[in-house]
């Protein structure tokens, strides 16, 4: 069953979500609850989803970046964003604990936020403790666009959304960033938009 996404103005996306006990993440439910994610994740198509973003307002994410999402993409491009497939797996209570000091920007969009995309600056690096589908406590350290993704959806647990985050001169459609923005390097861009750094 597929999960409707709610979009910007929605109160959920705008309040820290609640932490889950570990007999919560251990009951059937929450099972089910991670299958309509992930069929919702993969169905919009995207590459995260967190559970306020399906209108629940708990800590839970699922993130999977799949290698055909990639398919047909400029491999400078893909290199850049150090963009490698990752695969599926769910978030409870996530806790970025670390991270880098060194940071980049990219062109960043939102199921929630539908239609629209924005330069958005991030640490490249960042380790993140979370419980797993069986309440176990993981730690993983991530970087590139692996990194961005975690950092993307644990904000929306925290009540942000990435527009929070973004460069506001660069907020664009999707289909004027692919019409207008889409293959320039970063600093052609800066200088088109005359955004300072």
């Amino acid at each position: 069953m597929r999960l409707k996404i709610v979009q910007a103005g929605e109160p959920v996306l705008r309040q820290t979500a609640r932490a889950l006990s570990v007999d919560e993440i251990r009951m059937p439910a929450m099972r089910e609850l991670l299958a309509h994610m992930r069929e919702t994740m993969r169905d919009a198509p995207g590459v995260g989803l967190a559970a306020p973003q399906a209108g629940l307002g708990i800590q839970l994410a699922v993130i999977e970046d799949r290698p055909e999402y990639m398919a047909g993409v400029n491999p400078a491009a893909l290199a850049e964003r150090e963009r490698t497939p990752v695969e599926y797996f769910a978030l409870f209570n996530p806790k970025i604990v670390s991270y880098s000091e060194e940071t980049v920007e990219f062109f960043e969009g939102c199921l929630s936020v539908a239609g629209f995309s924005a330069l958005v600056r991030r640490a490249r690096r960042v380790t993140v403790e979370y419980l797993d589908e069986q309440a176990e406590p993981c730690r993983l350290e991530a970087s590139g666009w692996f990194a961005r993704i975690l950092q993307h959806e644990i904000d929306h647990l925290n009540g942000q959304l990435y527009i929070d985050r973004m460069e506001t001169r660069t907020f664009s459609t999707m289909e004027n960033l692919g019409r207008h923005w889409k293959d320039l390097a970063i600093a052609e861009l800066r200088e088109k938009l005359e955004v300072d750094r």
